[in-house]
């Protein structure tokens, strides 16, 4: 038995070290090509097959940090839209992943805990612990650990530009585009959403246009605010 549980530990041991090994070796590996990038401004195609290689095997954190290089490195490429629209992708995937960020914490799951008390503990919600843990049901399970979202989120709207950030902190997470209201009709300030509506019907004078018309100009969602 003694033999037995010897053995066990070893392998767990050996378990452990190998998934820190590869995790510091990832890491190392993305700060060695930013340095790289900053050392050689020719390694534009280098970066972009890592990049997609880093995406490819499920490390977005390191993926992000190559598409910033490339911005930072290549402000004028013709591609440096492109890199951010998939910045962006990365930030959504990470929000919507279990993968542990700098803004969520590891949370253990302790007896008599709900999704909706923890989601009140951190200021979240719910459906983004539902969704970041790949959960179907709100069935949670004590000594479970779960990835929590403890950062707050905020938008800014651009009427001059029709864009929305979504934004934690100063990092911008994505970035929409919008529909502000007609003539500059759209009030500035600083409010707070109280209704989203998804594929919202528009009621205008004489008319019921619904969702999946063409003639809907309100596109796929809707926000209120507390005017």
């Amino acid at each position: 038995m003694k033999k037995i549980l010897a053995l066990f530990l070893i392998v767990a041991v050996s378990a452990a070290s190998f998934i820190f090994v590869t995790l510091y070796r990832n890491k190392r590996q993305a700060c060695m090509l930013l340095q790289k990038e900053k050392d050689n401004p020719d390694s534009l195609s280098n970066l972009l097959i890592h990049a997609k290689e880093f995406e490819k095997n499920g490390n977005l954190s390191e993926a992000r940090k190559v598409y910033q290089a490339l911005i930072n490195g290549f402000s004028n490429s013709s591609d440096i839209i492109a890199w951010q629209k998939k910045i962006d992708e990365l930030n959504i995937k990470l929000l919507f992943s279990p993968v542990i960020t700098p803004r969520s914490v590891l949370y253990e799951i302790k007896p008599g805990d709900t999704l909706n008390k923890i989601a009140n503990e951190f200021h979240t919600t719910v459906e983004l612990i539902k969704m970041g843990n790949n959960l179907t049901t709100d069935k949670i399970i004590p000594g479970k650990k779960i990835k929590v979202w403890n950062a707050p989120f905020s938008i800014l709207v651009d009427k001059s530009q029709n864009t929305l950030m979504l934004k934690t902190g100063e990092e911008v997470i994505k970035t929409y585009t919008v529909s502000t209201g007609k003539n500059n009709s759209t009030p500035a300030g600083t409010f707070k959403v109280v209704n989203k509506i998804e594929h919202p019907t528009w009621f205008k004078a004489g008319a019921v246009v619904p969702p999946d018309s063409p003639e809907n100009i309100l596109g796929s969602r809707w926000l209120g605010f507390n005017l």
